[in-house]
């Protein structure tokens, strides 16, 4: 693997990219640190230390790099251009127009990524809007008298919400240089980036902890359990074989080769988590603004926890549902189907046209049952283990486990393929 870098680091190109890579990823984690206009830092830090932040916003706090509970100029992160490209995705289904445009190639690519730029700047001022009038009101640390905007006024709040708006905007072009002209896909390795700048973190407070270094022992070994288990299921695959027929044109034969089509056991990846943990969100985030006294908000307070029965089996059915719907949307039997039967391919044993899309299907539809299942435990199980020992910290959920192996198989992956090209010796051997 050393070799591999030293390799990759002597290649001009690919030194350049991974200078890129890294240098966003710096700039992004000092924009966390730098923080909004009008926020006492101060005042911020006292309230962080007393550690009355709600689960909900500790997640999102992850998300955003450390950023959130900070107040930055980078508070949202990525995670507005990740709704806003998701919402795109989705709404391929309910408009025709959206379909049409992914079918146009690059020209509908670039029209459907501005349409998402569009969107992200959107739900930057909404988010941005909601979360800084939290702040104003003092609701966003439970517990805390301090005023994190002392003497806020409208004005100050406009100011503070353009300079969020402005910090996601930021973010998302870092993301798309990234993307562009550096290694790997820039919106996961940002996330990757926030959620693996927190993890020393988070270790050092179970050591300074109850439990000290036999906790953090444990953490870490249980972490490493799920992280092997986390790559091998995302290394899995199903192989449908596809044979293609020979074809003579001319005088060349042209065919008659075997391949097949790699179908994933975690097809939606981490997207049904996301899905599902941002729904079970709202009933608290709507509880954060009522009565406390009133009956509906200590309702919501006790049944909308990660131990209560009630949220671990709602987060299980969404997970599941949004596995099969993400699913349904990215992988197309039809549109496969039609391609093979265009280029002379067929599956062994199973007629072209119709009879594929259904076979295509019904497999789908089975591996899905597994993936589902999977993201399932692995979400709930390390977040349930670890709230009864103790340990605090949405690092070491499953959503972020599966964040951090996911993006850092792809990451070695892409350098695996640039160095190959180069015939150099890759990470993977």
């Amino acid at each position: 693997m050393f070799k591999a870098l030293v390799s990759a680091f002597r290649t001009p190109d690919l030194r350049r990219k991974l200078l890129i890579t890294i240098l966003i990823m710096v700039i992004y984690r000092f924009g966390t640190y730098v923080p909004a206009p009008y926020v006492s830092y101060k005042n911020v830090e006292a309230c962080l230390s007393q550690q009355g932040t709600a689960d909900l916003l500790a997640m999102m706090n992850i998300f955003a790099g450390g950023g959130l509970l900070k107040l930055s100029v980078l508070a949202l992160g990525i995670m507005p251009y990740i709704t806003s490209s998701i919402i795109v995705q989705l709404m391929r289904v309910v408009i025709p127009r959206f379909e049409e445009l992914h079918k146009e190639g690059q020209t509908g690519q670039n029209k459907l990524t501005e349409y998402t730029r569009y969107l992200t700047v959107f739900l930057a001022i909404v988010q941005s809007s909601v979360f800084a009038s939290v702040a104003a009101s003092g609701q966003l640390f439970v517990g805390c008298q301090l005023p994190v905007v002392p003497g806020s006024t409208p004005f100050r709040l406009l100011i503070i919400i353009l300079a969020m708006t402005a910090g996601t905007t930021l973010v998302m072009w870092l993301a798309e240089v990234i993307t562009e002209r550096g290694i790997g896909n820039g919106m996961s390795l940002l996330i990757f980036t926030g959620i693996a700048a927190n993890f020393p973190a988070l270790l050092g407070q179970v050591y300074q902890g109850n439990g000290g270094v036999t906790w953090m022992v444990l953490v870490l070994a249980m972490f490493l359990a799920i992280t092997a288990v986390v790559v091998y299921v995302e290394s899995c695959q199903r192989r449908i074989p596809v044979q293609y027929a020979k074809r003579v044109i001319g005088r060349r034969t042209y065919g008659g080769t075997s391949t097949y089509i790699p179908i994933k056991i975690n097809m939606a990846n981490v997207i049904p988590v996301i899905f599902a943990s941002s729904i079970l969100s709202l009933p608290q985030m709507i509880a954060q603004f009522g009565n406390p006294n009133s009956t509906w908000v200590a309702w919501v307070h006790n049944n909308f926890t990660y131990q209560s029965f009630w949220y671990i089996f709602t987060y299980v059915v969404l997970i599941i549902f949004f596995s099969f719907f993400y699913t349904s949307i990215t992988f197309n039997p039809e549109e496969i189907s039609d391609n093979m039967k265009r280029y002379g391919g067929f599956i062994p044993g199973i007629r072209a046209g119709a009879p594929t899309a259904d076979y295509l299907r019904y497999v789908v539809r089975r591996i899905n049952w597994v993936g589902a299942i999977y993201l399932a435990i692995v979400a709930l199980i390390p977040q349930i283990v670890f709230a009864r020992m103790g340990v605090q910290g949405a690092a070491f959920g499953g959503t972020s486990i599966i964040i951090l192996v996911g993006v850092g198989l792809q990451t070695v992956k892409d350098i695996n393929a640039q160095l190959q090209q180069r015939h150099y010796e890759g990470f993977l051997r």
